[in-house]
């Protein structure tokens, strides 16, 4: 069921336990080959897959476009909203579905900077909302569900998802190829985080004078359709999971 489709007495008749999947995303660089929408429009596709399988159980809220983007602003076209913006906006969303009834929220990420403070908005969520023990807070990176897609063919030369690396050049090349540049002449950009294990603070420019992360030069439509496919049946088997609750408890 699509939000943007229905009418408030619609949305007013639902199952208040009908699950609630709202994408966040991003708009901002991909390097010098892929286009500022990428993260929008990679977990556009994703959820358009999962809305194919579960239509009827999952109330699906449209895309945020706009995340926390704040490492990439060294770059013109990326557009942030800064950390403490986004998690109260993260949090509003939420607490507008708590506020009309429904009781399971997933947030479905789509980009990396997302991760931090959709956890931390969670987190305030719960602490608001400690005394009921029939809410359901969840915030999901839709890259981290089902199998991971090196496993499945060997060769992938990432091992994990970069910044308009292969993984995410490949999907592109799948779903919009004349949006993705030249990639003969791009060069690896490892993903080194130096003094590890602390976590440093960065830039994307710290990092990488291109904006990339990975190893595009070794993308494929053929791996973009196999990394969608085993992220929406992550997806789609997590949503399952968050519908099949029993309301009640701690465990699934």
């Amino acid at each position: 069921m699509q939000l943007t489709d229905m009418n408030w007495p619609q949305v007013a008749a639902l199952d208040k336990n009908t699950p609630v999947l709202i994408p966040v995303a991003a708009l901002e660089q991909h390097g010098g080959h892929m286009p500022v929408f990428t993260d929008s429009m990679l977990l556009g596709e994703v959820v358009r897959r999962v809305s194919e399988k579960l239509d009827e159980r999952i109330l699906f809220a449209p895309l945020m476009w706009l995340g926390n983007s704040d490492h990439h602003m060294d770059f013109p076209g990326t557009l942030s909203a800064p950390p403490r913006v986004y998690l109260d906006l993260l949090n509003g969303l939420a607490e507008n579905f708590l506020f009309h009834g429904f009781k399971r929220i997933v947030f479905l990420n789509g980009h990396g900077g997302n991760i931090v403070p959709g956890r931390q908005a969670t987190f305030e969520l719960r602490q608001r909302h400690r005394d009921r023990t029939d809410l359901l807070l969840l915030f999901a990176t839709y890259w981290d569900c089902g199998q991971r897609p090196n496993e499945l063919r060997d060769d992938f030369s990432q091992q994990q998802m970069g910044h308009a690396g292969e993984w995410e050049t490949s999907m592109i090349l799948k779903i919009a190829p004349h949006l993705v540049g030249d990639l003969s002449k791009l060069h690896t950009v490892d993903f080194d985080f130096s003094f590890s294990p602390a976590i440093r603070g960065w830039t994307t420019k710290d990092r990488s004078e291109t904006g990339h992360i990975g190893f595009p030069q070794h993308a494929s439509a053929e791996k973009g359709e196999l990394l969608f496919q085993t992220f929406a049946d992550g997806v789609v088997d997590l949503m399952t999971r968050v519908a099949d609750w029993d309301g009640q408890g701690w465990s699934e």
